[in-house]
Parts: C-alpha cells; structure tokens; sequence
C-alpha cells in the first residue's frame, strides 16, 4: 500500500513542474518579447519626386560621371513580425543626406553642395526570408542631427512603419531630439547598429544589420 506523500514534498514536487514549464515556455516567451522598431518622424526631406534611378544602390547613379562621395556602407537585414516571422514582398525605402550633410530635396537650401553622385534615395522590396540590401553611403551629422538614415516599410495590409537608423559611437547621439525621443531603452537600442569595416563585401567598405520588427499597430511617422 502506497504512503501519502507528504505536503512539503508535495509542495517541491509542483515546484520542480512549475521551473520545468516555465523553461519549456522560455523560447516563446522569448520570441513573444522581441523588441518592436520604434516608429519615427518622416523629417521634412522625404522626396516629393522619386529620382529615376531609385534602386537600391544609391552610391551609384546611371549617367553619374562619378560614384557617391563618402564612405561606402552596406545596409541589409530582415523584416520581420512581432513573432519573428519574415515579412516578404514589404516595400522598404531609405533616404538621407549625402557625404555633405545636404539632401537631395528642394527645401534643403543650405549652403553645401550636392552630390550628382548620391541618389540620396533608394527602395527595394523583401525575399521571402524578409531580407533586404542596400549600398549607400555612411551617414553624417549635419547643424541639429546626429549620422542617421531613414527607413520607410511598408507591408502588405496596409502595415507601414516609418523610423530612422543610427551609428553606435557617435557622440551626437546623446544629444539627439529624434533618437532621445524614444523613452523605452530597449526600443531606442533597437535602431542603433555598429558599422562595421567590412573588406569582404568591397574594399574600404562598412557594413552594418539593421533587422526590422514591425508590430500590429504601426503607424506613419
């Protein structure tokens, strides 16, 4: 005849059950946390008219004499969803201000010249692991700026989500209205990558991953 077990053996048993669930639950959980990219101001330089050549190369320019001034930097990463799932076939769009600090925008009338070089816009769609690329220029600060590149998304449905990328190190970042703006640390780590020196990809080259999570209730910015 079996004895009954007693209550403080009783009270370990389920306790033991209980860690054991929850490491089983760990992975998902984790994968229920990842971390939304923060949505941001489109700025006043989005173009009003898409340049021709509007891939995703923008340090290239077809009829350029010249390439892009600046430092070459290679962008890729995935979409992806809140539960990491790749997001195929997302529309993703990238601008920003040339190796001088201007952009090519007719309300960027500072004095600084501009670079026939540098398309200064770019746009690419998603494979079906959510990945996407882009050849450009490394960002640089320009009078209220801290380096940064911005990024629309936007997804089938409807979903859009519009942010901006920044460079890990840059002592401007501190100080950065738009960066600062996003409360959450996490979040605001989220769009702050390290580039990197990549020779493998091209000589005197950088490269950096920039991976997207966009969430149900993304909005413009």
């Amino acid at each position: 005849m079996s004895r009954p077990v007693p209550d403080q053996f009783r009270r370990l048993i389920v306790g033991a059950v209980g860690v054991g669930v929850l490491w089983a639950l760990a992975p998902v959980a984790a994968l229920a946390s990842r971390v939304r990219t923060p949505a941001q101001t489109t700025g006043p330089f989005y173009p009003r008219e898409l340049p021709l050549d509007s891939d995703n190369d923008l340090a290239t320019v077809v009829g350029a004499p010249t390439g892009a001034r600046g430092t070459i930097a290679h962008v890729s990463g995935r979409v992806l969803d809140d539960n990491e799932r790749p997001v195929r076939d997302a529309r993703v769009e990238i601008w920003q201000a040339n190796a001088f600090g201007r952009y090519h925008h007719p309300a960027d009338r500072r004095d600084v010249p501009l670079d026939p070089g540098f398309q200064g816009y770019g746009q690419t769609m998603t494979a079906n692991d959510g990945a996407y690329r882009f050849r450009t220029i490394r960002p640089v600060p320009y009078p209220g700026r801290t380096p940064h590149i911005h990024f629309a998304i936007t997804a089938r449905g409807g979903v859009r989500l519009v942010t901006q990328m920044y460079v890990a190190g840059e002592p401007l970042n501190a100080r950065d209205a738009v960066l600062n703006g996003v409360r959450d640390p996490a979040a605001r780590a989220a769009v702050i990558v390290d580039l990197k020196p990549a020779p493998d990809i091209e000589p005197g080259a950088l490269a950096a991953t920039f991976d997207i999570v966009l969430g149900a209730g993304t909005r413009p910015g």
